[in-house]
């Protein structure tokens, strides 16, 4: 990485020193660099600059501390774009409070043409799972980037489902690039960086804080053409997501929910002032963003990447039973045996392995479904 960069991510540890504050330095002194490289009293002429941050500036620790984390960062593959970048997400340009650097990490593209952002409660129920894998099939044909938190219930249900389908995911966190939160979900992270990839403003070693958290939130909004809030309470994440949102003027839509359910509230509220659309099938997306045509073909196969299929741990023999529950709601042992040609005993062996990883679930009378993760 380039002195710049190292200059670009000192200028944000820099105590004092916001995203805001970053942009009026540049404006002003033309690069990270050229601010570290100004004295106190040219520095003491920007406004929002008194002494103390004048001083701090001026001190080596911040550029002793980026040149550990682009250390960090190159151990793990990583990269810090500023906001300058040409690969910096043009999404996030023109907002007043946008990062203004991002650690990112993947192989995905942030500037692709259509973006959704999918939030909702860690309490997801079997509804919304449902909801999620099946927008996000339907978005397949549009080649569409998936954008979510990476946290329990609505967000890794989509990531995982995006994955399934073939469609690139990232996952917007409240910690350091190297720190997944929940621990739980470091596999999927892993497998989101071949075809998306991992993104946050704080740099590596950052633990996860409640405080970061909606920060975290306005980018999943801002990176977003448009957000849909699939299941919340009256309170939470997401709705502080969907009010980012309405805030940078994206589309907002909630999937509506029975009354009397706790996590369909949040989406009821929305709805009810006029803070969302409601979402009642995939069109109501493709139609309020014109995205009439779509950009690639749907794919005849759960796992594809780039191209190839199959590119996670899924083997022929688990793809074709995946495959093969997806065309109905559960199907019997038997009849699974009977249309994959798979031996009985080899098949039971499948299936737990399957369930294992969350793909399957079991039902009474030796009965399988598809887990819409």
């Amino acid at each position: 990485m380039s002195t710049d960069t190292q200059h670009q991510i000192a200028l944000t540890l820099v105590p004092g020193i916001g995203s805001i504050l970053i942009r009026q330095l540049i404006s002003y002194c033309g690069s990270a660099t050229d601010v570290f490289q100004s004295p106190p009293a040219r520095l003491l002429k920007i406004p929002g600059i008194g002494e103390a941050t004048a001083r701090s500036i001026r001190k080596p620790d911040s550029l002793t501390e980026a040149e550990r984390i682009i250390n960090r960062l190159e151990t793990l593959g990583a990269s810090a774009l500023f906001y300058t970048d040409k690969a910096y997400p043009t999404r996030l340009k023109t907002l007043y409070d946008a990062p203004a650097l991002l650690y990112v990490q993947g192989a995905g593209d942030l500037n692709a043409t259509r973006t959704i952002g999918l939030v909702g409660t860690r309490q997801a129920t079997e509804y919304g799972r449902r909801i999620t894998n099946d927008m996000i099939e339907a978005l397949l044909p549009y080649g569409v980037n998936v954008i979510s938190g990476l946290a329990y219930g609505i967000d890794i249900a989509a990531h995982r489902a995006s994955l399934v389908h073939g469609l690139p995911t990232f996952g917007v966190m409240a910690s350091g690039i190297d720190i997944i939160y929940p621990n739980v979900h470091q596999k999927t992270a892993q497998e989101m960086l071949i075809q998306g990839g991992l993104l946050t403003e704080s740099p590596p070693g950052t633990k996860p804080d409640a405080h970061l958290f909606p920060a975290r939130n306005r980018i999943i909004a801002g990176l977003s053409d448009a957000v849909v809030v699939v299941e919340a309470a009256a309170k939470g994440g997401a709705l502080i997501t969907a009010e980012y949102a309405n805030n940078y003027h994206r589309e907002v839509f909630a999937v509506p929910g029975q009354l009397n359910q706790t996590f369909s509230a949040g989406c009821n509220k929305l709805i009810r002032e006029n803070k969302a659309q409601i979402y009642t099938n995939p069109k109501d997306l493709i139609e309020a963003l014109n995205w009439d045509q779509p950009q690639t073909q749907p794919s005849k196969q759960i796992f594809t990447h780039s191209g190839t299929s199959l590119p996670l741990d899924i083997t022929d023999e688990e793809s074709q039973i995946l495959a093969l529950l997806r065309q109905a709601s559960d199907v019997h042992i038997d009849e699974l045996s009977w249309k994959s040609q798979v031996p009985m005993g080899r098949l039971a062996s499948l299936l737990l392995n399957l369930e294992f990883r969350g793909f399957v679930r079991s039902l009474p009378g030796k009965k399988y479904a598809l887990v819409y993760v």
